[in-house]
């Protein structure tokens, strides 16, 4: 079940919301978390009902381990730490990254093991990383109750339960507890929903308009000319941002519904003027758990410059990897990793550039970095980067032959410019609109941190929400749901 489908909008959510803030007003608060777990649970079922035991004994295990991390046995807890860790990290590795590791043993000793080929469970990354920040925590004594039915509360709370954000206990369990969250809310309702329009319209407008060029460059586009290349990298650029922000619109929208508010997780990453800051806008929570609980481990800052280089570039792999088991992804995370460093030798040397060549350097960078996320093999980032680089000519559209037609004698050519790509002159409007509101109006945390409940915002809302509702013809995946 998808956000951005009727049956959600129009059967499981209303329902859900009427059901739990009836059993919260007759005083029935274990009965209302109770049902509140079922229904996320059918929720995640909704997609393969045959990886719902998965979860459950995974949610099992790490309140156990928890539990044992909590009684302070000085003796036995690192290694109860260890155990819980390693046994999260083996469950995500059997699931998303067996194939990947066969593939290489094949590779390396000319091998001819069978790949399993399996499925991969639903949220199985997000679900992990968050139970991994709950025993890292409990280990810390940052957790205060071990309670089953509200450690399950805390891992299926369906809002974020699929793509995030990556919550901690602390941050959660607190606001299920509060008198006043269980009582319906109606000015958290007017911003749950005009958030959550303002996501739902983003995925079905923006993003899916995107998909549809991002794909046909990526996949289906034998060749491509420098603007059809160019397009084809910043249509996925903006589907990705307009998808995964989209959708945690719609999370902290549908969590604050509940009266239940979700960490910003996105503040306009593609206004960064630098990579670190970059990394402090885009997925914020993702970055969160890399520096607590990856880098900071493995030593952080706190050592000689080489060794902080190594950490960083060894968090960027991990993070690479943990999008997706492939070797694209890791030349990702490297890349990260790489321009991460340059950037603190660029700090160092105190050498400064004017802030509108630092921002087209950093957002070209992520452009072209997006590449290689978003390929299936190196030689599909390959076709995409060979045209950017303008190995396989330009074209122009034919409206500006009586003007340029002096260029023909330099190889460019005139006529269906975006025809690789399935796009027209239409397109442009879609790109130069898109890097306006992303880089010149206010992003959905300000709006949401000075929302105002008035006839005008309710236009809008129905308006915009109107628009997302139309468009649900056609129903489609949010991206990181593939991670």
């Amino acid at each position: 079940m998808l956000f951005n489908s009727y049956e959600f909008i129009f059967v499981f959510l209303p329902v859900i919301f009427f059901i739990y803030f009836y059993l919260n007003s007759k005083k029935l608060t274990v009965a209302s978390k109770g049902f509140l777990i079922f229904s996320s649970l059918f929720f995640y079922s909704w997609w393969n009902v045959i990886y719902l035991p998965l979860i459950l004994v995974s949610m099992l295990f790490n309140f156990l381990v928890g539990s044992s991390l909590h009684k302070k046995n000085n003796f036995s807890q690192k290694y109860i730490l260890i155990f819980g860790i390693s046994c999260n990290i083996g469950l995500l590795g059997y699931f998303k990254y067996s194939d990947f590791f066969l593939q290489g043993i094949n590779s390396v000793f000319d091998g001819k093991i069978e790949l399993l080929y399996l499925a991969l469970p639903l949220a199985i990354s997000f679900f992990t990383f968050q139970q991994i920040a709950y025993l890292v925590d409990s280990f810390r004594g940052e957790t205060k109750e071990y309670d089953f039915l509200n450690y399950a509360v805390f891992v299926t709370f369906f809002p974020q339960l699929i793509a995030g954000p990556i919550v901690h206990h602390k941050e959660m369990m607190p606001q299920f507890e509060k008198i006043k969250n269980k009582i319906i809310n109606y000015k958290n309702i007017s911003k749950g929903i005009f958030i959550f329009s303002i996501g739902l319209f983003k995925k079905v407008v923006i993003a899916d308009t995107f998909a549809i060029w991002a794909t046909n460059g990526f996949d289906k586009a034998e060749t491509l000319t420098l603007i059809e290349a160019w397009a084809t990298s910043l249509a996925y650029t903006f589907q990705l941002y307009f998808d995964f922000s989209g959708y945690t619109d719609m999370a902290i929208g549908l969590a604050l519904l509940f009266n239940i508010k979700l960490p910003i997780n996105f503040n306009s990453p593609y206004k960064a003027v630098n990579i670190q800051e970059f990394w402090r806008r885009w997925h914020i929570t993702l970055s969160r758990f890399l520096k607590d609980y990856i880098y900071i481990p493995l030593g952080g800052n706190r050592n000689d410059e080489y060794q902080t280089y190594s950490n960083l570039i060894v968090t960027f792999l991990i993070g690479g990897l943990w999008h997706g088991a492939g070797w694209t992804f890791i030349l990702w995370g490297f890349l990260h990793g790489a321009a991460l460093i340059l950037h603190r030798v660029w700090k160092k040397l105190e050498f400064k550039i004017p802030k509108i060549l630092a921002w087209f350097i950093t957002f070209n960078f992520v452009n072209i970095a997006w590449v290689f996320f978003r390929a299936k093999e190196f030689e599909d980032a390959m076709k995409i980067l060979q045209g950017m680089s303008g190995f396989n000519g330009m074209i122009l559209p034919t409206i500006l032959y009586a003007k340029l037609n002096f260029l023909i004698e330099y190889n460019i050519k005139f006529g269906k410019w975006l025809d690789g790509i399935a796009g027209d002159n239409w397109s442009v409007f879609w790109f130069l609109g898109s890097f306006i509101l992303i880089l010149s109006f206010k992003n959905s945390n300000e709006f949401l941190e000075n929302f105002e409940f008035r006839v005008r915002t309710a236009v809008l809302t129905s308006i915009i929400l109107m628009f997302g509702l139309l468009s649900l013809n056609q129903v489609s995946e949010f991206l990181y749901f593939s991670f």
